[in-house]
């Protein structure tokens, strides 16, 4: 079953100004901007620079987490090893908490990316590109993913001190 419809393309610019105020509003992220047709939200608290995307990619809208420093994505990689928490299960939850009335279950993917980053990404589960709706869901998803990986690893490092 497949999880979400081919995402057009050219309406992806116009949802992702729709979504930009929304994560500039949530407070949660140290900087929020559109660049290189992509949403980039600065992790805040982080020990070393990550950013949530949100992008269009192989026909679908993604949210991802990426960052350069290997030690933090395997920093992330041990706390669901010690914890035996699944980030499916940990992303369910707080889809719940933002208020996410859908029924796809949450998967993801996790590489290296040709930029030599280390990815974390999930799709997204649209229809359209078009309207409200659209925005709140792809809001709701990338404060989710958000507040799953601010409680990993080295995520919120700055608490720590």
């Amino acid at each position: 079953m497949a999880m979400t419809a081919e995402v057009d393309r050219s309406g992806f610019d116009s949802l992702l100004e729709w979504v930009k105020p929304r994560a500039a509003e949530s407070g949660v992220f140290e900087d929020v901007r559109i660049d290189g047709g992509s949403l980039k939200c600065a992790a805040s608290g982080s020990a070393e620079p990550a950013t949530y995307r949100v992008l269009h990619d192989e026909g679908k809208a993604w949210v991802a987490l990426e960052m350069s420093d290997r030690w933090q994505s395997e920093s992330i990689e041990a706390d669901l090893m010690n914890s035996g928490d699944s980030l499916e299960e940990l992303l369910e939850e707080e889809l719940v908490d933002q208020g996410y009335e859908g029924s796809a279950k949450p998967v993801f993917e996790h590489f290296r990316s040709d930029d030599m980053l280390f990815t974390f990404r999930s799709p997204i589960p649209l229809k359209t590109t078009a309207g409200d709706g659209a925005a709140e869901t792809v809001s709701q998803w990338l404060l989710a993913y958000q507040a799953c990986f601010a409680q990993l690893g080295d995520m919120s490092a700055d608490e720590a001190d």
